[in-house]
């Protein structure tokens, strides 16, 4: 398959979609073709069900949410990202498998082999070329996602306690650790200019790598 696929990771509060947005940017100015897209959320019908999973209101049971995480994915792979890499774009997206398996699966605390037979159904085995992963600590994130619940930006993971964030964080790093060829782990506790330029010193050479960009 032709293209790229960047996924941008980590817990809450850790700027991930702050430096997509930067990036896309960025490549964009240098005449790279750009998608940016998000999940939950990435389709239309993404859309309507982030809206009901992530409502601070919202009474979602665990199992539902598993699942309706992995129909998201379903739709999302087969309706936007395959298209998009089949284009020879970039695609640039805000969370992806690797999210359920930190928040579903350790989060929740959900059997492994389930969740990963569920994230192979929903991607078809579409995997990302290259993750971002903006390390934060779980006490540096409750700081952040405090002022985001102040100013009324906020869902229901962003609510969970230190101990599911922590899960989630661990998971992450484990992820990490397991494939380091696709997964780097960037230090979000920098200024945004400075995680930028961390962003950019790993991204650009992949590009030019697989020829997207010279």
């Amino acid at each position: 398959m032709a293209g790229a696929f960047i996924t941008f990771e980590g817990i809450d509060g850790c700027g991930k979609s702050t430096q997509l947005r930067i990036l896309a940017s960025e490549l964009r100015v240098r005449r790279v073709e750009v998608v940016t897209t998000r999940e939950p959320g990435g389709t239309s019908l993404g859309r309507k069900l982030r809206a009901a999973l992530l409502d601070v209101d919202e009474q979602v049971d665990p199992l539902a949410e598993l699942f309706v995480f992995a129909a998201d994915r379903a739709q999302h792979v087969r309706q936007h990202l395959l298209p998009a890499l089949a284009a020879n774009k970039v695609v640039l997206s805000d969370r992806y498998a690797d999210a359920t398996v930190a928040y579903q699966g350790a989060g929740r605390g959900f059997d492994r082999a389930l969740v990963q037979e569920l994230v192979q159904l929903a991607t078809g085995g579409l995997k990302p070329d290259l993750t971002l992963l903006f390390d934060l600590s779980v006490p540096e994130s409750a700081v952040r996602t405090r002022k985001r619940v102040a100013l009324k930006h906020t869902d229901r993971l962003d609510i969970e306690d230190a101990e599911f964030h922590t899960r989630v964080r661990n998971a992450y790093l484990e992820i990490a650790r397991a494939e380091p060829d696709r997964v780097r782990v960037i230090d979000a506790r920098n200024s945004v200019p400075e995680t930028q330029e961390l962003v950019m010193d790993i991204v650009m050479p992949f590009l030019r790598d697989r020829g997207l960009w010279s």
